[in-house]
């Protein structure tokens, strides 16, 4: 059921932050929320997953911390933030990622701008080693068809505000059954825009900081199999080739990073039939043949604020 909004017109917001081990963007992330410019209320869940929660937040009125006890990992502090918020409408917010000033203000106004939509994004603001790059869809409105040809990195998942009733009644909670919760965000973008075109914002409202990491192999198994499974979710996939080749050229370059120069090989062979021209496969083959390494190219593709 819909919360009212308040006697200002403005709907009440909450924002749900899944967090584990950073109290120092924590609370960055939440000072950002909490110091937006938005007349209705707005109040904050943070949920700690794997780790021992700060019970002290909570001494803003404004603040509920809980834990996750659903499935371990991302999905799970999610969904039980989610279960947890009372506003007429749900955001999300990464505890490394910070909401810049305007963002809420321009995404409630862009809701109600568009009576059919339920879901809107904004850009985002790249932070990679000190250096920053904006990321913006220069587009007002995300059909499935093109969620499904493109990822669209700017669609970042704290960039999220969804309306309440339309995220418990029509898209549902984040899947937590994805292997490694890899690419849930993606999933949940895929099943929001099967219930409704999403709205979009082209202006940067969020910096998304990307951390330094060595993509061990266990991570690159989790990668590969997600997104096969991935691929077998969404059949639809099979009616845009330049989308499914991106997502085999992503599995192609995982199985590279592996040392599995087949499977590598024969992804890279299946990428390349849906599209010649898809850039993903020709780097899985150079990291298959030892010709570049893949942790160097991942941190290439970062500093211009993108990724595989």
């Amino acid at each position: 059921m819909t919360e009212p909004t308040t006697s200002t017109g403005a709907p009440s917001v909450t924002a749900v932050v899944p967090t584990r081990d950073r109290p120092e963007l924590l609370r960055k992330a939440l000072d950002a929320i909490l110091g937006q410019d938005h007349p209705g209320p707005v109040d904050v869940v943070v949920v700690y997953d794997q780790s021992e929660p700060d019970r002290s937040l909570a001494d803003d009125p404004r603040v509920t911390v809980l834990v996750n006890e659903r499935a371990p990992g991302l999905a799970g502090a999610r969904n039980t933030g989610i279960l947890a918020a009372t506003g007429e409408l749900v955001a999300f917010c990464d505890d490394d990622d910070e909401w810049l000033p305007g963002k809420l203000a321009a995404q409630v106004a862009a809701l109600d701008a568009a009576p059919d939509g339920s879901f809107v994004s904004c850009g985002i603001r790249v932070d990679y080693d000190g250096r920053q790059v904006d990321r913006v869809l220069p587009v007002s409105r995300v059909p499935l068809a093109a969620l499904l040809r493109d990822r669209h990195t700017e669609l970042h998942p704290s960039t999220f505000l969804i309306r309440r009733d339309a995220l418990l009644d029509g898209i549902g909670l984040v899947d937590e059954e994805i292997p490694g919760s890899y690419a849930e965000d993606y999933e949940f973008l895929l099943r929001a825009a099967r219930h409704a075109p999403l709205v979009n914002l082209a202006e940067p409202y969020v910096t998304v900081r990307w951390h330094k990491r060595s993509y061990f192999a266990q991570r690159w198994e989790t990668i590969s199999t997600a997104l096969q499974w991935l691929l077998g979710r969404y059949p639809e996939f099979a009616t845009v080739p330049h989308g499914e080749a991106r997502v085999s050229g992503q599995i192609a370059f995982a199985q590279a990073a592996l040392g599995n120069r087949g499977e590598a090989v024969r992804w890279a062979r299946r990428t390349l039939s849906r599209n010649p021209r898809e850039p993903r496969a020709y780097l899985a083959l150079a990291v298959a043949s030892r010709a570049v390494d893949p942790d160097r190219v991942l941190r290439t593709l970062h500093k211009r604020g993108r990724g595989i």
